[in-house]
C-alpha cells in the first residue's frame, strides 16, 4: 500500500549559481521558498517535476519535496529542505551573509 500524497514543491539547484531554487505558479524559478508553488494534487506534482526537468539551461537536479501551508506560503517539513532554503552554510556568501557565526 503506497503512502498517501502529501503537498510538495518543485526545488532544484540553478545551474549558473548553484543556490537552491524553487518553482513558482508562474513557471519561475525563485531563491525563496516562500515564493513556491504548493502543490496538493499528486498529478499536478507528476506534470510540474517534469516540466523542471525540460528546463536544463536553467536548473540541475529538480526533484519533489515535502512541504506545508504556513503564512507567508510554503515551508519546508524536512531538514535537508529547511537547510537548503537558509542558503550556503559560508556565513560570507548567500543568504546567510551577515548571520553571526556559531562557535563550536
Amino acid at each position: 500500500m503506497s503512502k498517501p500524497f502529501t503537498p510538495k514543491v518543485v526545488t532544484a539547484n540553478s545551474l549558473l549559481k548553484g543556490d537552491a531554487v524553487w518553482l513558482t505558479e508562474d513557471d519561475g524559478w525563485s531563491p525563496d521558498m516562500h515564493e513556491a508553488e504548493l502543490i496538493e494534487d499528486e498529478a499536478h506534482a507528476d506534470l510540474r517535476l517534469l516540466w523542471a526537468q525540460s528546463q536544463p539551461h536553467l536548473v540541475v537536479g529538480a526533484y519533489l519535496a515535502d512541504a506545508k501551508a504556513g503564512p507567508m506560503g510554503p515551508e519546508p517539513t524536512h531538514f535537508r529542505e529547511a537547510f537548503r532554503s537558509r542558503g550556503p552554510s559560508n556565513y560570507p556568501l548567500g543568504k546567510q551573509a551577515g548571520t553571526p557565526a556559531v562557535e563550536a
